[in-house]
């Protein structure tokens, strides 16, 4: 999958993250959570995860968790992925 424009899901609101795909040359991870001490590395792994399923290959990807299951990670992570590689 090729990223080529900015693209987000999700909301600020509790028990949800919000997510942003941007264009890149590698894959990065930005995770900003209260919880980081406790879930940070989850969080990264399950969107690395998410990226490897994607074929992913050049993106940025911001995370704002405000207390999100993994699976509102994993939906939030796909739409934003599917947002940011339509063209037009």
């Amino acid at each position: 999958m090729k990223i080529v424009k900015t693209a987000a899901a999700g909301t600020l609101e509790s028990s949800d993250v919000y997510v942003e795909v941007r264009p890149g040359n590698a894959v990065s991870v930005e995770v900003e959570s209260a919880v980081a001490a406790q879930f940070g590395q989850a969080i990264t792994q399950t969107t690395r995860h998410m990226l490897d399923e994607f074929g992913v290959e050049g993106a940025h990807v911001f995370l704002k968790d405000r207390g999100a299951l993994d699976c509102v990670i994993r939906a939030r992570v796909e739409t934003a992925l599917r947002r940011a590689a339509r063209e037009g």
